[in-house]
């Protein structure tokens, strides 16, 4: 049966409906976000580990605004990378920029032997609750 309480969040990729899934699902007041990618609206990836957080980033906000939601409403946060050392500097200077109290979040960074598409280094995947 169909749930109808469930609204749904695109940023219009192609690859949503080639693997099929939905970018950000809320269900009541909590927002489960699917693993951002940081690419531009055409779809490009950024060059290098902070270009990446920091469109990464952004694609979270913008979903977060489609549900009236902020970084403030983020209660956890799994970051996948494939380089440590670089992300987690990265990730230490962008976050606290993105974040208004980064203590305040659930975080944890996984180091992975590769993510979706060729060039990517991070992908970061959130629940937010309102």
């Amino acid at each position: 049966m169909l749930n109808l309480k469930k609204e749904l969040g695109t940023l219009n990729m192609p690859w949503e409906k080639e693997y099929g899934y939905a970018q950000a699902v809320k269900n009541g007041d909590t927002l489960w976000i699917s693993g951002q990618l940081g690419h531009d609206k055409e779809g490009n990836l950024a060059v290098g580990m902070e270009s990446q957080f920091e469109k990464t980033y952004e694609n979270i906000q913008i979903l977060l605004d489609n549900f009236g939601m902020n970084a403030d409403d983020i209660v956890e946060e799994v970051i996948y990378v494939t380089d440590m050392a670089s992300a987690f500097q990265a990730r230490k200077r962008i976050g606290t920029a993105f974040y208004p109290n980064p203590q305040r979040v659930a975080s944890s960074i996984v180091e992975v032997t590769g993510l979706a598409l060729p060039g990517q280094m991070v992908e970061i995947k959130i629940v937010a609750k309102k």
